[in-house]
């Protein structure tokens, strides 16, 4: 289904980019857009990718087509939307989410690839190098396994007494496993005890609270598409269970989470449309470097705060680049 009401582009004549007037007539470029999850959990997302094409001269409808397709987090979705996308002779795939991004390299070595954002691309055997990814494929990194401990560390100025974590990971996603993995090694190395729970589908999630509940004092939640699409589901039952809960991404705060830090997605989302206007130009992926972010944020939910009963430290709040209340 065609997804274009979420944003509109206003603009004047504008000039045709070279890959657009290189295409037939009558068949405009085309990129196939995968989102991991639905169109109303990352409009902003996709929004600053649309605007930015625009930016760089490719207008939907006039100089681009745009096939937008959504997993809803399942993985079973990524495999088929992607063989969609093959048939559509697509020009791009842009998608996100470790399993949607492998589920495109294993489908074709031919067909451009780009990733919005990927927490782990060499871990997770996406690219073969930052520097040069090789192959069909090139994105931005989230850099995600470099910032666990900052993660933890900051819980740990909100929480101080903590001394048991648990972790919520799909054990489904690369990703989230690879994340959880470094968050055990980290919050042990620490001295914090370790309680992680997995998932696989989100019937799963609530058992997985029962599972903890009352044995932990904190919770670290995996971030991947699945568990974004129950994110408030999540922070809900966190809440209920009295438990202080740290994210990779702001959106989760947005959500009922109470602290995140990571890279800003829609910046990321942005940048990402650069990278299309260069393969469609003529470069080839592999020779375009996989970006590392250059936006990190601190964004915490002072309402969930004050629900936990959590005395925020002023010298905190400064440090903080955005407030949820």
């Amino acid at each position: 289904m065609r997804r274009r009401e979420f944003i509109t582009l206003i603009g004047g004549a504008a000039t045709w980019p070279l890959g657009a007037r290189a295409q037939q007539p009558g068949k405009l470029p085309t990129i196939g857009f995968l989102g991991a999850t639905t169109p109303s959990l990352q409009t902003q997302w996709t929004a600053a990718f649309v605007q930015r094409l625009g930016q760089l001269g490719w207008i939907e409808g006039r100089t681009i087509a745009i096939e937008f397709r959504w997993a809803e987090g399942s993985r079973e979705r990524c495999a088929l939307i992607i063989a969609e996308f093959l048939r559509l002779k697509v020009d791009v795939i842009v998608t996100h989410g470790s399993v949607a991004v492998l589920a495109a390299k294993q489908a074709t070595s031919v067909v451009p690839i780009v990733f919005p954002v990927e927490s782990n691309p060499i871990e997770n055997g996406i690219v073969a190098s930052l520097a040069r990814p090789g192959g069909n494929i090139t994105g931005l990194s989230a850099q995600r396994a470099d910032t666990t401990a900052k993660r933890i560390e900051l819980l740990r100025e909100i929480v101080p007494s903590l001394r048991r974590l648990a972790i919520l990971v799909n054990i489904g996603s690369p990703t989230g496993v690879l994340e959880a993995g470094q968050v055990q090694t980290t919050a042990q190395r620490l001295g914090l005890e370790v309680a992680k729970s997995e998932i696989r589908q989100s019937a799963d999630i609530a058992p997985a609270f029962e599972s903890f509940k009352g044995l932990v004092e904190a919770l670290y939640v995996a971030a991947e598409p699945l568990v974004f699409v129950n994110r408030v589901r999540i922070s809900t039952l966190a809440l209920d269970a009295r438990l202080p809960t740290i994210f990779a991404v702001r959106e989760y705060i947005d959500a009922g989470g109470l602290l995140s830090y990571g890279p800003n997605f829609t910046d990321l989302f942005g940048r990402a449309a650069e990278l299309v206007d260069k393969i469609l130009r003529g470069t080839k992926p592999g020779d375009i470097p996989v970006e590392q972010p250059t936006k990190f944020e601190l964004v915490i939910n002072l309402t969930t705060a004050k629900a936990l009963g959590l005395t925020i430290p002023a010298a905190f709040l400064l440090r903080v680049d955005d407030v949820i209340e």
